[in-house]
């Protein structure tokens, strides 16, 4: 059920919505559906969203909002984003909560996953 005021719906710039969209499916599982040729809707993300084609990026270097994905397996999530294409741009690190790691995607824009500490 949709509620007044709860986040709905994210919206991502991407520089190369092909290659973003290859990426995500190979290294997340996600699917897409396209909406003419600047335009992909995410499904199997655990939120509704979509890609918007733009030479815009977003980094915490420039204060843009930090999209954060969980792994019950971080090492493992570190290869796969590696193998698929992904940039590290901040390895394994601890936190209050857990532990993550940071990358960017194909058209270069930050992401990050994180884990339940380990025991």
């Amino acid at each position: 059920m949709k509620e007044t005021g709860k986040i709905n719906y994210l919206e991502i710039p991407a520089r190369d919505l092909a290659a973003t969209k290859t990426f995500f499916t190979a290294a997340f599982g996600w699917s897409f559906v396209d909406y003419g040729p600047d335009y992909a809707a995410i499904e199997n993300a655990g939120i509704d969203g979509g890609f918007f084609k733009s030479d815009q990026v977003v980094s915490t270097k420039s204060g843009s909002v930090l999209v954060v994905l969980f792994s019950a397996e971080l090492e493992a999530t570190v290869e796969k984003v590696k193998a698929s294409g992904g940039q590290i741009v901040q390895d394994i690190f601890s936190f209050p909560g857990g532990r993550r790691f940071h990358f960017s995607d194909p058209s270069g824009n930050e992401y990050a996953v994180w884990a339940e500490p380990l025991e």
